[in-house]
């Protein structure tokens, strides 16, 4: 599918809830045992432009990568982030010998569908389609420089110091974080920070009205 087509099908369904997409795709989102699927409302946006299921590091749409972020209301009415953006898994000798300009990392982040909804509760009763925008990282030379510096970072850091080494505190917008049940989870994944999110993508879908 190409990029302008499931922009198009995703501004579709903005205003609709996707639990009541959830029913009709069949995705679940409360396990049996009462926890919650996590990636459901990525599922039923992928059900709805008709992709499977895609855990491959290449962008899962060929040349360009589908993410989905949820955002919420604060006290004051304003719309905010509600958390980090996951970007790629990544193994730690892959980065150690790859530089950023042929990195997973830079794959799928050089052009980007970035579709929204909005989490009003824990109980997820509902989850209204905000809207779709895209981004595209070689748009933005400091934004590319600086995700550049805090992949190089990692990758140092990789070099010198080991995989245990990783902190969840590096990077200014891109951040190595643990990824998987628990706490002693040993595999980790690029997620780009909420800060990150707020300033250069959020702002994007106002642009789109």
């Amino acid at each position: 599918m190409e990029r302008e087509e499931a922009i198009q099908k995703l501004s579709r369904i903005i205003g609709q809830d996707l639990r009541e997409l959830a029913d009709e795709y069949e995705v679940t989102v409360f396990k049996d045992g009462g926890g919650k699927n996590k990636g459901w409302a990525g599922q039923v946006i992928e059900k709805y432009l008709g992709f499977s299921n895609n855990t491959l590091q290449a962008p899962n749409a060929g040349s360009w990568e589908l993410k989905l972020i949820p955002l919420k209301y604060k006290v004051n009415g304003e719309l905010t982030v509600k958390e980090t953006m996951a970007v790629t898994m990544f193994n730690p000798d892959n980065v150690a010998q790859t530089n950023f300009e042929s990195s997973h990392l830079l794959a799928k982040l050089g052009q980007l569908v970035i579709a929204a909804r909005i989490s009003e509760n824990k109980q997820t009763e509902k989850s209204i389609f905000y809207g779709v925008t895209t981004f595209d990282l070689l748009d933005d030379l400091e934004v590319y420089n600086q995700i550049k510096d805090d992949y190089n970072l990692v990758r140092e850091t990789i070099h010198t110091k080991g995989f245990s080494a990783l902190k969840s505190e590096m990077g200014k917008y891109i951040q190595p974080r643990t990824k998987g049940r628990g706490h002693g989870s040993t595999s980790r994944a690029f997620y780009a920070r909420k800060s990150f999110l707020n300033k250069f993508v959020l702002p994007l879908f106002s642009q789109e009205e």
